[in-house]
Formats: C-alpha cells, structure tokens, sequence
C-alpha cells in the first residue's frame, strides 16, 4: 500500500498541513484560521490537505506537529519545534539556504543553518507584536487598507516616512499623527515596512547575515517587507510560492524520515 506522511503546524494566527509522498515530494497541502480551537484548526486543516491528496487517513504512515499548537495535535507520532521544521522545510526548497527568516502572526525568528541544511543558531522576537504579521495587522487597520494591499501600496512611494517607534501600541500613534499632518498612505506603509526590515535585521545579524536567505511566513506575502528587507540586508531573499506551508513542509518531512527508518527496522 502507498503510504504518505503529513506535518502539521498549528500557528497562533493560522494553522497549516502538508502531507508528502515516499519521496518527499508535496502532494497536498492547507491552510485555515487557527480561531479560538487549535486543536480544531489543526483537524480541519488535516482533513482539506488529505482530500486535497485524494488520500485516505489510514494512509498516512506518520505524522509530525509543529508550532504553538503542536501538543493539541491528535493524532500525531511526535511533536518537533517550528524553528527545526522551518528550517527543514526552507533548506529542502532551497539546498544553499544558509540563513531562514521567519515572520509569522506573532513573532519573527532568523535561522542560521549549516551546509547540512541543519539548525546552527537561531533568534526569535516574541515578547512584542513589533515586526510581526500582528503589527502589519494593525496598521493595515488603521490606514483602513486591505492587508494584502500594504505591499503593493508601500511600493508606490520611494521616500519613506520615519517610523521611530518599534512598539505597535506607540507605532500606531505615531501613523495617526502623520495622517493628521498630510503624509500619504503609501509613504507611511514604506515606513512601517521599513520599521519591520529594521526589527527583523537586527534579528538576523545576531545568528549571522550569508549569502543565501529564505523567507518563510504569511509576511513573505507582502511585497512591502520582502522589498525592505532585501535592501537592509544587502540581498535578494527565496520567497517560497506558499511561504506560509514551509514549516508544516519540513514538518512532513521529518514524518517521512521517522516512517522510513522505522520501515528499514
């Protein structure tokens, strides 16, 4: 019988599955709102990625949980943390990949790998929104922009407005202030983006700044941010074509190397 192996990465804003073949290739994947329920979200999300690879349940030889959420998970082999499985999934998707940035709802995280592809150093910011898809979140809402929007919109603009403060409750001040003064929107976004680039590489020259970078979370998706960031850092970022499914990918992964080895036992 074919078998498959999933991850599942239940993130405190979205939670995300990916299920891969024998030969770790992508075969279905999903992503929903996480809510009130991580337990919930991450069955709903299991359930879509299966349909999505017309597989049944009692084909999936086994299963990784990664992220906030991970022990809500059930069922599931073992529970692996996301900075291993974001760099499992990030080094497979792009082999030279010696440096991972991870945006996500909540926190922000830079990953230095080695030549193995394996976890050398890693720095999270997650004690503050500052730099997190959370901040963007209320911007977005009091520029009254769409999030998905923002990028596109800070793109507009190559004179960017100075954001000074890095907390989001004095950062939204900050951009009230500037609306009163007459800045345009698209001037404040590049700021804001800016202000993102800058938290997120200070992050990043702490595990150390190579040559080859990856950028995975739903930031990856503002083009916004990936601009800035490619300018502060001196260098064009991977950007995954579903940056948000990376770490449930690597999670999956690591499903399917368990299940091999547990096979060849």
């Amino acid at each position: 019988m074919t078998v498959r192996f999933a991850g599942v990465d239940v993130g405190a804003v979205s939670s995300k599955a990916a299920i891969v073949d024998a030969e770790g290739g992508l075969v279905g994947a999903a992503i929903v709102p996480s809510g009130t329920s991580p337990a919930g979200a991450a069955e709903k999300a299991m359930l879509i990625a299966l349909t999505d690879a017309a597989v049944s349940p009692e084909r999936i030889e086994a299963i990784i949980s990664t992220g906030y959420g991970r022990e809500s998970v059930t069922p599931k082999t073992r529970s692996v943390t996301e900075i291993t499985c974001h760099a499992r999934g990030a080094s497979v998707l792009y082999p030279k990949t010696r440096l991972v940035i991870d945006i996500g709802g909540q926190d922000s995280k830079a990953i230095s790998l080695g030549n193995d592809g394996k976890v050398k150093n890693f720095e999270m910011n997650d004690k503050c929104a500052a730099g997190t898809g959370r901040f963007l979140e209320v911007m977005a809402r009091t520029l009254e922009v769409g999030l998905d929007q923002m990028g596109a919109i800070a793109l507009e603009t190559d004179k960017p407005a100075t954001i000074s403060s890095t907390c989001t409750v004095f950062a939204e001040s900050e951009v009230v202030s500037l609306l009163a003064q007459g800045e345009s929107v698209s001037r404040i976004l590049a700021g804001l983006c800016n202000s993102v680039a800058e938290r997120v590489r200070a992050l990043a020259s702490r595990v150390g700044i190579h040559p080859e970078a990856t950028m995975t979370g739903g930031v990856a998706k503002n083009v916004g941010v990936v601009k800035a960031l490619e300018n502060v850092l001196g260098m064009p970022l991977n950007i995954p074509d579903e940056p948000q499914i990376v770490g449930a990918l690597g999670a999956a992964l690591i499903a399917r190397d368990l299940g091999t080895h547990r096979n060849e036992g």
